[in-house]
């Protein structure tokens, strides 16, 4: 017998939550998931150095036991999302018993997500828990995470063959992993914030892991700095959460709950104010965590640190994390920021603006990974934008997508780099196509499935994204929950910058002449397996939700993804879905072919065509448009400095909080403690003259040496009663004996 678990408010009315503590053994024990990494991280650390292979077989052993209880866990909630409905559900909703709201949405009935709590401390009245929440979104990510981390891992233990720190490294990637995992799992918002931090301790030590070399510590410290400052926004929108909640709840202060919180904002009975307000503060989290615009910078950085852990906190873990946590709280979002019925809000601007911003500066880059680092600032604005317009399946299914050929892309530069010794397009590249074939196939793969050409992966999650938009309404594309045509352009611009910046990065990576030394080679089983299979992924994971309507498939595999991820249940808003349009993706197909058609044209017929002219391998035209027109050298110069963001922050930001601070360091050094250090110190000198001239010579000394006279003396004056006569002697002995006998005498 399912049980509906339901809030009820001060006033006695009864929120319906959409949830049950019932469910098949895999639902209800997912906390084993991330509890096994978690193990792994102790084991690896305490006896890693004792085992044959530096601790890495128990890591890998560990993701691998994850990603297997994983799959049987979404096996369980397919089956759960399916069939936990029906007869009983209905009775609940016929008899007024707890149950979903009225209206089940577009993806059928609703959707019972598992919640189990337990008591974790209580403190001033106040009863802390902690617990699983297991709903499509969650198992969505229990997947994800658990086979990018595996592959990862798997990846490792070529790249990282004999690193000072093997054993180090592998603790912590387990540590990483479970720590994602743990938060996608997390039940209420306390958890939550205590896996978000975990996830960000993880980055720092990771990031930094060859701390031997400057830049790379300062990248991790500005990773942690940077992200501290978003961290703030994020406790003080829990902590608001909180407290308007309690003013709801009886018999309690507030509540961390998920999905109390997400129910109650999705009913009205939080003021639009306190939803406003607390989004604004998450959002701050978010864009640190998840590198949007202005708080992005320490993301390119963020690449001193391995390749596989750039994969990592790139395709699966810290910043996806951000997109995750506005997914998860989506009533707070969607009924703070008014998505429902609007043409643009807070987060849709700062996402949509984040894509145009990422996209333009990885033009101007020469390292490989920073330009797939910039590409994902750009994919996680999109994802961001999709859900600040209410595309909220659209958004989740570009996060999945986008896991699968951003790491195929950034291990496929880390293969290249294993090879050449270099991250350098410009200096170290070029040409590597015939000396490195998979691993060329599968970035081409990855490259075209980040372009969004069809039928890959990326086309599905970015079309409907644009679709979501709402914006288009051109021979279908209509619906949605608003009219967001300002979004809808720039999503296109981005498309085909998308487009243009991947074409270069191949040409300058795989075609042409080599530009590096010594001779490069195809990288190992270990490396090239992990790039196929997220390759094959690329490919045929965009098949997992075709559009509603697609004449080409049966009803029966039209947004599968959507039906098993989106929940349909009173913790989540109800949202509308824009019908598909053949016009939107034809026409977006047509502005990445044209992307990759202006960027085919410089690099590979006019730049090859200079080279083979001049016999010099070039990267770019010697009298190109940066040198003929001042707009264009002036863009330039604006991208390369990064915007001059890190200038402002570095240079203006941080020197003028450090240059007073120091001033006043060096004023309270110079007029306070070395002041009272020679104060002391002079103080301390006379004190010795003194104790030195009235006291040592004239006390002591003169003490000393009246005695020394006095002895003399004294000896001197005894010296002559000493005549050597034994009469004389004796009559001084009788003199001194009577003397004392009479003294007796006198006082006895």
């Amino acid at each position: 017998m399912i049980r509906f678990l339901a809030a009820v408010t001060s006033s006695g009315d009864s929120i319906p939550l959409g949830i049950t503590d019932a469910g098949n053994w895999f639902l209800q024990n997912v906390w084993l998931i991330p509890l096994i990494p978690a193990m792994s991280f102790i084991g690896i650390l305490f006896f890693g150095k004792r085992l044959p292979r530096g601790g890495s077989e128990l890591g890998i052993a560990a993701l691998a036991i994850a990603f297997l209880l994983s799959i049987c866990t979404g096996f369980a909630w397919m089956d759960h999302r399916d069939n936990f409905h029906g007869e009983e559900i209905s009775q609940a909703l016929v008899s007024g018993e707890h149950g979903e709201h009225g209206e089940h949405g577009e993806h059928g009935e609703p959707s019972l997500a598992v919640v189990n709590t337990t008591t974790w401390f209580t403190t001033g009245g106040v009863e802390f828990s902690v617990g699983t929440l297991v709903d499509g979104p969650a198992v969505m990510m229990l997947f994800v995470v658990t086979l990018v981390s595996l592959l990862v891992h798997i990846y490792s233990t070529d790249y990282v063959a004999g690193d000072r720190r093997y054993t180090h490294f592998f603790a912590f990637l387990s540590l990483f992993s479970a720590s994602m995992l743990l938060l996608v799992i997390s039940e209420n918002t306390l958890q939550l914030l205590v896996s978000w931090e975990l996830v960000g301790l993880c980055s720092f030590a990771l990031i930094g892991h060859w701390w031997e070399e400057k830049e790379n510590s300062n990248a991790a410290l500005k990773a942690f700095l940077t992200n501290r400052v978003g961290d703030m926004g994020l406790l003080i929108g829990v902590t608001i959460l909180f407290f308007a909640t309690g003013k709801l709840l009886p018999d309690t202060f507030g509540s961390f709950s998920i999905v109390t919180t997400n129910a109650l904002a999705s009913a009205g009975l939080l003021s639009h104010s306190t939803l406003l307000i607390a989004a604004c503060c998450l959002m701050a989290a978010v864009m640190s965590k998840s590198g949007q615009f202005f708080l992005h910078t320490w993301l390119p950085d963020a690449m001193a640190g391995p390749t596989p852990v750039s994969a990592l906190i790139h395709a699966a873990t810290m910043v996806v994390a951000g997109v995750f946590m506005i997914a998860r709280l989506y009533g707070v979002f969607f009924e703070g920021f008014s998505i429902g019925g609007s043409s643009i809000n807070l987060m849709a601007l700062i996402g949509g603006f984040t894509t145009l911003v990422g996209a333009c500066l990885a033009f101007v880059q020469r390292d490989i990974k920073k330009v797939l680092a910039y590409s994902t600032i750009s994919q996680l604005g999109y994802m961001v934008m999709a859900l600040g317009v209410g595309a909220w399946t659209a958004a989740m299914f570009h996060l999945f997508t986008h896991a699968f050929f951003k790491a195929c892309l950034f291990l496929g530069s880390g293969s290249v780099a294993h090879s050449v010794h270099s991250f350098d397009m410009k200096s170290d590249m070029g040409g590597l196509r015939k000396e490195m074939p998979q691993t060329f196939r599968t970035f081409i793969i990855g490259s075209i499935a980040l372009a969004g050409l069809p039928p890959f992966a990326g086309f599905w999650s970015k079309d409907e994204i644009l679709v979501g938009t709402g914006g288009w309404g051109i021979m279908g594309g209509t619906g949605g929950n608003g009219s967001y045509t300002f979004m809808l352009v720039m999503g296109m611009i981005t498309a085909a910058l998308t487009a243009a910046y991947m074409t270069r990065c191949v040409y300058l990576t795989f075609f042409g002449e080599f530009r590096g030394h010594g001779h490069p080679h195809e990288s190992g089983k270990r490396i090239t397996v992990p790039l196929w299979i997220l390759a094959v992924l690329a490919i045929f994971a965009g098949f997992l939700n075709l559009p509603k309507g697609f004449q080409l498939v049966p009803k029966s595999l039209q947004e599968r993804f959507g039906h098993y991820v989106e929940p349909v249940a009173g913790y989540f808003p109800q949202i509308s879905h824009a019908t598909p349009s053949w016009s939107l993706a034809i026409v977006s197909t047509i502005i990445v072919i044209a992307g990759v058609v202006f960027s085919w044209n410089y690099y590979f017929v006019k730049v090859e065509n200079t080279s083979k002219e001049t016999g010099e391998s070039l990267t770019e035209l010697p009298n190109g448009l940066t040198t003929r027109l001042a707009l264009a050298r002036m863009g330039h110069t604006l991208l390369v400095n990064k915007y001059y963001l890190d200038h402002l922050y570095t240079g203006i930001i941080t020197r003028a909080v450090k240059e007073p601070i120091a001033e006043l360091a060096y004023r309270s050094n110079q007029e306070i403690l070395d002041r009272t250090v020679d104060t002391f110190g002079r103080s301390a000198v006379k004190i010795g003259q003194l104790n030195y001239f009235k006291i040592d010579q004239n006390v002591v000394d003169g003490f000393v040496n009246a005695s020394g006279r006095i002895s003399s003396e004294s000896g001197e004056e005894l010296r002559k009663i000493q005549s050597g006569k034994v009469q004389s002697y004796a009559a001084i002995l009788f003199a001194a004996a009577t003397i004392l006998a009479g003294l007796l005498i006198v006082i006895v």
